[in-house]
């Protein structure tokens, strides 16, 4: 049985295939600027071009390769503007969102809230940087979750990969980032449960600008 025929059968492997390129680029095992061909990237992951062909397809439509006429695929650069656009977009967002939820969390709700940050000091402890970026991305999805707007979701999560490389290579470039993170987080979530709203997006807004500054200009 070919491989082409073996992907006709199973669907799922374009997924897989999916799964493992993004993962690459996200935690950049494939560099920014690197130009592949589908061949070689098939070859990687052992399998045929047309699962890997599929996947491509759909990273382009994320931004996060472009296919280049006569050279092959290309993965894209973070730029400049793309970060300042990104951090301009959460800070309004995020900043309404605590400020709304402020004194309304639910006993559950807290207490997904201090697992998350358990979990976040833990993995700071350890110096686990994948895993403390996996996580800052848990904090702020769970509290546009707890928002309960399903549009502020959807933003989220069209704005989370590129979002994720931006943060990645942050802690990668000051690995102390990720215990200031741990403490930044901390202090908001205190702020929405004590019910202060204003603190909490005053605290939002400097978290998120703490993180960025390096990229996105004053």
């Amino acid at each position: 049985m070919t491989a082409d025929k073996q992907f006709s059968r199973s669907p799922s492997l374009k997924n897989v295939a999916y799964s493992q390129l993004k993962q690459l680029i996200l935690e950049g095992g494939i560099a920014p600027g690197t130009v592949l061909s589908v061949r070689q990237l098939a070859d990687q992951l052992n399998m045929s071009k047309t699962p890997v062909q599929a996947a491509l397809e759909r990273m382009e439509a994320e931004d996060l390769v472009t296919f280049a006429p006569q050279q092959g695929v290309l993965v894209r650069h973070v730029s400049i503007e793309d970060i300042a656009n990104h951090f301009e977009i959460r800070t309004a967002l995020e900043s309404f969102i605590v400020r709304r939820l402020a004194g309304r969390l639910n006993d559950e709700q807290i207490q997904r809230l201090e697992a998350n940050l358990v979990a976040q000091r833990e993995l700071a402890e350890a110096g686990d940087m994948l895993g403390c970026v996996k996580n800052d991305a848990g904090f702020h999805f769970l509290l546009c979750e707890f928002h309960g707007n399903q549009e502020f979701v959807n933003v989220m999560h069209r704005l989370r990969d590129r979002v994720f490389q931006v943060v990645f290579r942050i802690v990668k470039q000051f690995p102390n980032r990720i215990t200031k993170t741990y403490e930044e987080h901390r202090s908001i979530a205190e702020a929405v449960i004590d019910g202060d709203g204003e603190l909490a997006a005053q605290r939002l807004v400097i978290h998120l600008r703490n993180g960025w500054k390096p990229f996105v200009p004053a």
